[in-house]
């Protein structure tokens, strides 16, 4: 499996806007910086053994939908 997280306004693109939520609800896989914004925007990373259901719940909570899963 694999999480994209989509860059965001500040890149011409829509996706991550820092809300954090994805940290929040599912800190273990994703990490935010001091503003909210996922450290990971803009890339794809393999999601490590055992943690899928936390990369599609902080997908799953992300108001922007900037979070996308790749089963």
């Amino acid at each position: 499996m694999k999480a994209h997280i989509k860059l965001g306004f500040d890149g011409g693109q829509q996706g991550c806007t820092g809300h954090g939520r994805c940290a929040v609800m599912a800190g273990e896989l994703y990490e935010v910086d001091d503003n909210g914004y996922n450290l990971r925007r803009g890339s794809t990373f393999d999601v490590p053994p055992g943690m899928e259901e936390a990369a599609r719940y902080g997908a799953k909570v992300c108001p922007e939908r900037a979070i996308v899963i790749e089963e």
